[in-house]
């Protein structure tokens, strides 16, 4: 289709409903930033594409009994659409969904965007310098208009993120289970457990939330624990109404709070990432002293739920009720093997017993398992260039130049991909420099489109490989990489594919910049580009004003005002 001058800042409409500037594959915190940083850069002929009904993404999907989050609250969300009216300090699945759908609305993301509709493969045609995307679109009326079509684009961008497909354990006789089960990340709300025998199987980030609810309903509940897990308080609370209000009308008081979290969290990461570190050992001293404490008459436990691999290993937990929920009556911790599933019960191992099973009945199982992290972009297929799909590039663990470009693949990048995981602060940090960076590509292969040339982007493979080397060289002395646990962080080869080895800082200066002979650049407009650097700058997140400096502002402030109400009004009482 011909391009006119103003081409992209059109949306895209019905009689280009199959060409695209960009592809924005998911909705979530990802998808949405980097739609948004498009639409400021005045670029808004682009689809966003979402398999399910609306916004929100891992927000959407993880609705079940309990779900919050584990970051500060305000700290968990976009620099730029700061929220003061956080209800609680670790917000809940609800109203982080609000505040997301609230998002989406005020920068028109919703005309944007397709949902109930999944990419199923994706083909680079390196003639034309496009990507042709297979999308399908599930049954409904939607999918009455057409169930499937081609969608083409310039540049492909995946925000599905690591946290997207459930993840289910092969489980002999799974399928013969006659009762209820459901995955957390797939919660079944019509379902009533009120006075139900449950089984949760894990004892993760999400199980931890889920099994305080369950307990106060269930008849009985069962805990299958396969690693204990290192746990601290929350020590959530409700944020008043006071605060609510200082930090809308304070200036600079939002900003410096989450600063001030910011901080905080940076400081945290030589604990949890440098396992022979003193903050390490203190860190590990102190889950187990509230571990303890929390179940002081319980010390049958301690064993069970003390770890012997450092803080960091697997992703440390945070919650306030979760030990007292196991000293509860009708709760059981069960660590022992789980043998198989039958028709209405899981049978375990008898310690010291060789083949003798335990049979525990159950009405509902649930899968507190995770994902599927491992396995980046998937179910979706990929192929780049000579039609080498991520199966190949990926052959023995996902990678990706900085996190966010493939070899191999060009003209797409990935929000939260490979080695950008956090495990001691706030994933949105990382996203919105990601965001920055990749649009500055799409910018330029927009531009070229624009200007009636063409222009491909793809990271060399001897520049990411060793950049790949480099990290993997600093992750192997981390926590990350501790022998004595598995995790979803890494292959069962000890390959870290998920995990950051630095602080966000760190990576947020790394982003600031493009370096284009990091890149193969191909095409009519790569000249222009060819041996050229780009300071794109960073979003500032750390302390940059101290509360002193923030207090004499306000009084100063307030002196100024008071003089000017009394000039103009000698007899103004203030008191």
């Amino acid at each position: 289709m011909e391009r006119s001058a103003d081409w992209p800042r059109k949306t895209v409409g019905n009689n280009d409903f199959t060409e695209s500037g960009a592809v924005i594959i998911g909705a979530g915190f990802s998808g949405m930033c980097i739609a948004i940083k498009l639409i400021e850069k005045g670029i808004r002929h682009f689809v966003i594409i979402e398999k399910s009904d609306g916004f929100g993404g891992t927000w959407k999907d993880n609705k079940y009994p309990g779900a919050c989050c584990d970051i500060l609250s305000h700290l968990y969300c976009y620099s730029f659409e700061q929220n003061p009216n956080w209800s609680r300090l670790y917000p809940g699945q609800e109203e982080i969904l609000d505040y997301q759908k609230a998002v989406a609305s005020k920068y028109g993301l919703y005309q944007h965007v397709r949902f109930s509709t999944t990419a199923s493969e994706a083909h680079w045609d390196n003639e034309t310098k496009k990507w042709k995307v297979s999308v399908k679109v599930s049954e409904g009326k939607e999918a009455e208009f057409g169930k499937a079509y081609v969608l083409t684009t310039d540049f492909l961008i995946s925000g599905v993120g690591q946290l997207n497909e459930p993840y289910y354990p092969d489980l002999p006789g799974s399928t013969d289970f006659l009762g209820k089960t459901m995955h957390s990340a797939r919660w079944d709300w019509s379902y009533n457990f009120r006075g139900k025998r449950v089984a949760i199987i894990g004892n993760g980030a999400t199980a931890i939330q889920i099994v305080p609810e369950v307990a106060k309903c269930a008849s009985h509940l069962t805990v299958f624990q396969r690693t204990p897990n290192w746990l601290m308080p929350r020590m959530d609370q409700n944020v008043s109404e006071l605060k609510k209000s200082m930090l809308r009308n304070v200036p600079f008081l939002l900003r410096r709070m989450r600063a001030g979290i910011m901080d905080g969290r940076e400081s945290y990461f030589q604990a949890i990432i440098q396992r022979h570190s003193t903050e390490s050992a203190e860190l590990t001293k102190m889950c187990e002293g509230y571990m303890k404490t929390q179940l002081a008459d319980r010390p049958d436990l301690w064993s069970k739920l003390t770890p012997n691999y450092p803080p960091g290993c697997k992703r440390l937990l945070l919650s306030d009720d979760y030990y007292q929920a196991l000293r509860l009556p009708n709760v059981k911790l069960e660590t022992r093997r789980i043998r198989g599933i039958t028709r209405g019960a899981i049978h375990v191992s008898v310690h010291g017993r060789g083949e003798a099973e335990d049979c525990l009945d159950v009405d509902l199982i649930v899968y507190a398992t995770g994902f599927r992290t491992k396995e980046f972009l998937y179910p979706m297929k990929v192929y780049g260039l000579q039609n080498r799909s991520t199966d190949d590039i990926w052959k023995g663990g996902a990678r990706a130049l900085y996190g966010v470009s493939v070899e191999s693949l060009p003209n797409l990048a990935m929000a939260y991909g490979p080695n950008t995981n956090l495990g001691h602060n706030s994933i949105i940090l990382m996203i919105e420099a990601q965001a920055k960076f990749m649009v500055t590509l799409i910018e330029a292969v927009i531009k070229a489109r624009q200007q009636g040339q063409t222009l491909s982007i793809t990271p060399k493979a001897e520049r990411a490989q060793n950049w790949n080397k480099k990290l993997q060289k600093e992750l192997v002395t981390s926590s990350f990489a501790d022998p004595r646990c598995t995790s979803w962080y890494k292959t069962e080869d000890g390959l870290i594919t998920n995990n950051w080895s630095g602080t966000v800082i760190e990576y947020q200066k790394l982003l600031s910049k493009i370096d284009w002979s990091d890149f193969e650049l191909e095409g009519t407009a790569a000249k222009r580009l060819a041996g050229r650097k780009i300071e794109i700058g960073r979003v500032v997140e750390e302390t940059s004003i101290s509360f002193r400096t923030m207090a004499f502002i306000i009084l100063s402030g307030l002196a100024v005002a008071s003089g000017i109400a009394l000039k103009y009004n000698p007899r103004t009482n203030f008191f």
